[in-house]
Order: structure tokens, then sequence, then C-alpha cells
């Protein structure tokens, strides 16, 4: 059953937990949280300044040597308890999720929540193995070995779309691997960060290994970042800001780890389960309102499926739910804000002039005025180059478009500036094998387009960044490897000496 609590009275010392305490903001300015089902502020808290990052970094300076030193075995315990408190908690979370994103409960219920406490049991796990290349006596009177070591001091920035499943990404494996973590979580969305950071504070962790900054981008953002004692730097967002974030890491030198747009095609061969693709196609499209990166945003469907596909669409579209997130039935939420509402609306009305809505583009009206809120839209007619297949929109807007070859569908797809994410549908392995090779995306769903689970990566390719999430594959962004070469043979004088003074 989901708990409810009173968000004011919860966060009454402020938005901000540094050294296992919250606290207030001191940039001199506010920000509320509103609810985007209703318009109205749930909490108005002080927002973070220069000085705020300076005091978490300095928290999460002190307790490194700590939390490093610790074993592996004793940092998997710690993160087994914070998996337990969590799980205790489950309520509370599902609540405050929906209540500050819009999502259905269901959404929160079922993905949002599960799947983030179980990246906390998944890293629990990997951080007792954190291997380096076995030890051998490489160049004959040495032995050689690796030692992977965690980095720092991490500063992470997080978006608004999924606040606890991105502070789950940044933080674990982070923290896994025995550094300590500054999190930055969207200024629209930081009640879960907050609560996840505090579980940890009552599962054991130490004080200072995990602390949230609630700011703004320009002033909390760019001053975590470009923080001296900031070692690196993982951010997820639009690639635009993440530019920026490049930009301002690159410059000292920092290890940076960028998760940025997408603009998923979702590809339809002439011989594939056309039901299935129908229903995977609105699944893939409205997850979570469509503010998704991974979210099918392009369906190319081989033209003998064309009409079928897009009468379907359209049909499933008109039947999806719109409505209250805490209401029961409820399948699609609104937009995280009306501003974004607006502006996902925008597109879609540019669009008319060049292409058809086939189904919603539009505002719902009656008692969902006052909310975030857009139908679900299905786009036919777009030209390939055109701003509504190429740009990323962020919301419930699927474009459908028609292709012939084989070729000529797989070059579509990968005819995008983005490589986050690609499904491919058909019947036959030898069509979705050559797809999974030639797509070029971080990840290639075969006859689905969604799922993520914590054993696997997750990251892009061309603009939409480097480095990956969930996975022991995630450690190679948060560990450095320091080669170890130890002397066997206990002379004084080495036969490489020669080449600097002397005979041999």
């Amino acid at each position: 059953m989901v708990q409810r609590f009173d968000v004011s009275t919860r966060f009454a010392d402020g938005a901000q937990y540094v050294a296992g305490r919250l606290g207030a903001g001191t940039s001199g300015r506010t920000h509320a949280v509103v609810d985007p089902a209703t318009g109205e502020a749930v909490l108005t808290y002080a927002l973070a300044g220069a000085a705020d990052v300076d005091a978490a970094v300095g928290a999460a300076q002190r307790a490194l040597p700590e939390w490093a030193g610790a074993t592996p075995g004793e940092r998997s315990d710690a993160m087994h308890r914070w998996a337990a408190e969590l799980h205790r908690r489950t309520g509370d979370f599902v609540y405050a999720e929906s209540l500050q994103c819009g999502k259905p409960l269901k959404l929160s219920e079922e993905f949002d929540v599960p799947g983030s406490f179980d990246n906390v049991s998944f890293f629990a796990g990997a951080a007792r193995q954190l291997p380096g290349v076995a030890a051998a006596e490489y160049s004959g009177d040495h032995t050689s070995y690796v030692r992977r070591e965690p980095i720092g001091v991490v500063g992470s920035i997080a978006p608004w779309n999924y606040p606890l499943q991105m502070a789950a990404w940044k933080i674990l494996p982070a923290v896994a691997a025995g550094n300590t973590i500054v999190l930055k979580p969207s200024e629209l969305t930081p009640l879960t960060s907050l609560m996840f950071a505090d579980a940890a504070r009552e599962a054991g962790i130490p004080d200072g290994v995990v602390n949230i900054v609630t700011g703004g981008g320009k002033e909390a953002g760019e001053a975590l970042v470009g923080h001296p004692t900031v070692a690196m730097t993982s951010f997820t967002g639009s690639t635009a800001v993440g530019k920026r974030v490049a930009e301002i890491a690159t410059a000292a030198v920092k290890r940076v780890h960028l998760e940025l747009g997408g603009k998923a095609p979702f590809l339809v061969f002439d011989d594939a389960d056309l039901e299935a693709a129908v229903q995977g196609a609105v699944a893939g499209s409205l997850i979570n309102t469509g503010q998704d990166c991974t979210a099918a945003t392009r369906a190319y469907v081989q033209r003998p499926l064309y009409d079928a596909f897009v009468s379907g669409v359209a049909e499933l579209m008109a039947q999806v739910r719109v409505g209250d997130p805490f209401a029961t039935g409820t399948d699609l939420g609104p937009l995280i804000s009306h501003a974004h509402r607006d502006r996902v609306a925008a597109f879609v009305e540019r669009a008319r002039g060049y292409a058809t809505v086939v189904t919603g583009g539009e505002a719902p009206g009656g008692e969902l005025a006052k909310g975030a809120y857009y139908l679900p839209t299905l786009i036919t007619g777009a030209p390939q180059d055109s701003e509504i297949v190429q740009a990323e929109i962020f919301g419930p807007v699927l474009t459908v478009l028609p292709f012939d070859s084989d070729d000529e569908g797989i070059a579509l797809a990968n005819d995008t500036p983005y490589g986050l994410a690609a499904s491919a549908w058909s019947r036959d392995v030898f069509r979705t094998g050559r797809a999974s090779r030639e797509m070029r995306a971080g990840c290639v769903w075969i006859n689905d387009h969604i799922p993520i689970i914590s054993e696997m990566p997750h990251g892009g390719y061309k603009q939409s960044g480097f480095g990956k999430d969930m996975s022991a594959y995630s450690f190679e962004e948060y560990t450095q490897l320091k080669h170890v070469m130890q002397d066997t043979t206990g002379a004084a004088r080495k036969d490489w000496h020669r080449t600097v003074f002397g005979d041999r």
C-alpha cells in the first residue's frame, strides 16, 4: 500500500543533504516542487549555491579515507543493509516519486521503485568483485599486477524524468567501488534522491559518503563539475547541457561520463508479429509519458505492414487512460510541467504544416486541464529530415514512416545524431541479427522495447554520450587502474641499467 506523508513536514529542514543531515541552501533563492497533475506546489525550499556545493564536497572528501579503506566485504554488507532499509520504505518512495513526477502509481510501484532497489542489491554483490589482471612475470624478472582503485570524490548530475532511478545509477557504482559522491538532482524532483541518501545513513553507511545538493544548473551544477576536489563527473541529461559539462570537466582534465539524449528507432520488418509490434510501439513510446531517452519515437515500418500498423497504433493509443496518477486505472500521467507540455505541443503544432496528426495532438480539457497533460499522439507523413523525426521531443509522440528494403530501413534507423537505444521486430533471426549488428545504438532490443536489467550496461553511441550505467561494466567509469611492477631478482644492478651507464 502506498504511504502518504506531508512533504513540507518531511523536508522542513531543507532539501540539501550533507554529512548525514538535511539543511537549507544558501543561494538566497527558493524553488517549488510542483505536482504536475494539479499545478500546485507541494514544497518550497532554499536552493543550493556554491557554498553548499563546497560543504558537500568537503564532507565527501573527509569521508573518503574510511570508505575507500573499507574492505569490499564491508562495503557490500553496508549496501545490503541499505537495500533492506529501502524495501522497508517502499510505500514512501512510490508516493514521493509519483507526486513529484506525475507518474501513475503502477509505473512507480512496478518499474521505477523496484528497479532502483534491485540496483542496490546488485551493486551490494558487485562490490566484492572488482578484479584486476592476474599476476604474471611478463618481463621475466618482475611480477606485474593491476590494482583497481577508487577515483575519489565523484560529482554527479541527474535529470528529472527518473529521479530515483538516476540517483541509483549515479550513486551505487561510485560508492560500491569505494568512492564518495555529491549528487545534484534536478531542482524539480529532489524528494526521492534525498530519501535515498537518508536510507543509506540509516543502514550505517558513514556520513559524507552520499551527499545531495539541490540547486540550479548554472549555480550548483557548474560549481560541482568545476570543483577542484571533484575527481570525476557523471551527467545524464540533454546533449546540449552535456557538452557544457564536458567543457568544464575536460578543462580541468577530469574524467567525465555522459548519458545524453536519444531518438530511438523502432524498426518493423514485414514478417514481424503485427500485434506484438503495435503493442510494443504504444508501450515503448508512452513509457513515462514519453519522457524517456530510450522511448520509441521513430517507427519505421516495412510497407506491407505500414497501414495496418498505423491503424492498430492509433486504435490502441485512443484506449490509453490519461488521468490522475493516484487514481486506480490511470495509464498515463502528466508531463513534468506546464512549460514542458507547451514545448511538446509546439513540436506537434509545427508538424501539422508538413505531416498528419492521426490521433492526439492536444491537451485534454475538463478536470485534467489544470495539470500538464498531453494526449498520446501519432504522426505520419513527416519527411525523414523534418524536426519531428530528428529532434528529441520528450513527450508522448510517435512518428511512423514507411520503408521498402531492409537496407533502407536500417539506414533510416541510423539517420540521427543520437544512438542510445533501438529495437528491431521480425520473426527471422537473420534479419534481427543483422539489425543488432548494424543499428548504431548502445542498446538494441529484439521484439521488445524498453526493458532494462541491473546486470547489463546502459549507455549510448554518437551524441547520446559515452560510458556505461548499471552492470559491472559501470565500474570502468568509477575506478582507475594501477599497474604495480615488482622486482623478483633482488639484484642491485639491473640488466637494463647498461642503457644509461656502464657496460654489460
